[in-house]
């Protein structure tokens, strides 16, 4: 069948405004504004300013829910078979939806240009299963009245809006107007469509001088890519999407991965955890629900709602890039990675997996199927992201501690097991082996740790970039381990068993 995608109620080919079929080169964003849809933006073209949110279908069990993705990073190909609402199909004059009405009421709408963006964020947030209000019960968008600064009397979580800029900085009235909302009226057909199913994924095959394939299933695609072993592979998009946007890369052949059910699992057992490479890191971080703390803690620094609703851990290891987020957490978390490809699977430990910038073990007819968590967890983790923006951006620095502390012969307390993972620092994501070597055994004392994070300071290559000075990454290191020890000074409680 030719692919169509369901758009604010109503089946639209996806062709180009000369009725040919589109490829993986032309983004959603694109392909929407080509049809007239022009509520959505592009400002940054990377994902950052949320002026081309949109709002798509996602599972959720056996029901569904209405999930905010950048739509300037995703192929149009990746929607086929699937459904879509823009700001335009949320409401119309005369007759606007909750969020549209609040943002006029309350003055969040200035020069309008990434309101649209901001109505589609707010629309996720809106209709979140589990939103609930406060106690206080309050409903009015009073700031005294909110539980905290973050989250609304009516259980608005403001990271919801954290990948939105609003170029008039009129952040307080937007912030008014989310906080106003109550909750969806019964009859309201968005908030019943969420009790249905999510649409199935369809195969799809593009021919084109950028060909776009989703496969059937996993045995499908890595046939695919041992016949293509140059294919782009994507989920989110979240990174090949720039390269397309800003460097205008094009690649010849795209296969889609995110829907592929062999790559969506997510496992919990006594030995440890298996996460699907194609899992979104909210889908991943709803499943865990804290299970593991060291990555609850990570999530929300990685980047903005929007692009973590389509960003995988799949996707953050393949690039091989040394500033991904999820890496120093993972290396503290001694994860390794199940690779696949037509000729079968190998595990392969994550700290042996990059060989070089942007380069891995992987071969070319391979993809990363499971990402795979050992346990028992240690019980003291944290993690540190050094960034001029706090949530989206790119790390500076980023630190990720895993320890266990354990009792001498003495009863005094020392380090029995320490694992830290670092990135930003060196050409690829690296263990603080020496570090780990300096603190294993050692008294969990001031004294102990000063020395371990003189040595932490010089771990990597610490360089200066347009980021940061090789100085400033020294410090910040140090830092890390020092404010980890405070944070940390009491006796730890058993390994953490899940």
């Amino acid at each position: 069948m030719e692919p169509q995608l369901v758009v604010n109620g109503r089946k639209r080919p996806l062709r180009d405004i000369n009725g040919s079929g589109i490829g993986g080169h032309v983004t959603l964003l694109e392909w929407l504004r080509s049809v007239g849809l022009t509520g959505a933006k592009e400002g940054c073209a990377e994902g950052e300013c949320g002026a081309c949110a949109v709002l798509v279908v996602r599972p959720d069990g056996d029901q569904s829910r209405w999930t905010a993705i950048n739509a300037c990073l995703v192929p149009a190909a990746s929607l086929d078979g699937q459904e879509v609402v823009t700001a335009e199909g949320l409401g119309r004059p005369g007759r606007l939806h909750p969020t549209q009405q609040e943002m006029a009421n309350r003055g969040g709408s200035q020069c309008g240009y990434c309101t649209p963006g901001f109505i589609c964020s707010m629309a996720s947030e809106y209709y979140r299963p589990d939103r609930r209000p406060s106690e206080a019960g309050q409903t009015d968008a009073a700031p005294d009245h909110a539980p905290d600064h973050e989250h609304g009397p009516n259980g608005f979580d403001l990271h919801a809006l954290s990948g939105n800029l609003c170029r008039c900085t009129g952040y307080r009235p937007i912030r008014d107007a989310a906080y106003a909302l109550g909750a969806p009226a019964v009859d309201d057909p968005m908030a019943s469509r969420c009790t249905q199913p999510a649409p199935a994924p369809v195969p799809t095959r593009i021919a084109h001088p950028q060909s776009f394939v989703r496969p059937n299933d996993l045995t499908e695609a890595l046939a695919e890519l041992a016949e293509h072993p140059d294919a782009v592979l994507v989920a989110g998009s979240t990174d090949w999407g720039v390269e397309l946007n800003i460097r205008h890369a094009r690649a010849p052949h795209t296969i889609a991965v995110d829907r592929l059910a062999e790559l969506r699992t997510l496992e919990v057992a006594d030995d440890g955890v298996d996460i699907g490479a194609a899992l979104t890191l909210s889908e991943i971080e709803r499943g865990l629900a804290g299970r593991v703390p060291l990555l609850a803690e990570m999530f929300p620094q990685f980047a903005s709602r929007l692009i973590r609703n389509g960003a995988t851990l799949g996707g953050n290891l393949g690039t091989g890039s040394p500033i991904g987020d999820s890496l120093p957490a993972l290396l503290a978390l001694r994860a390794s990675l199940v690779l696949a490809s037509s000729e079968g699977e190998r595990e392969v430990a994550l700290a042996d997996y990059f060989t070089g910038y942007r380069q891995t073990v992987r071969t070319p007819g391979e993809l990363i199927k499971t990402i795979r968590i050992p346990a028992p967890l240690a019980p003291l983790t944290a993690f540190h992201k050094i960034a001029k923006r706090r949530f989206d951006d790119i790390s500076s620095v980023a630190v990720a501690f895993a320890v266990r502390l354990d009792r001498d012969s003495d009863g005094e307390q020392v380090v029995g097991q320490v694992t830290i993972g670092l990135g930003g620092v060196a050409a690829t994501p690296v263990r603080a082996r020496a570090t780990e070597d300096a603190l294993a055994g050692q008294p969990w004392t001031l004294d102990a740790v000063e020395r371990a994070a003189d040595v932490l300071g010089g771990e990597g290559t610490p360089m200066s970039d347009h980021r940061a000075s090789a100085d400033y990454r020294t410090a910040m290191l140090r830092g890390a381990l020092l404010k980890f020890h405070a944070q940390n000074p009491a006796p730890a409680r058993q390994e953490v068993r899940l």
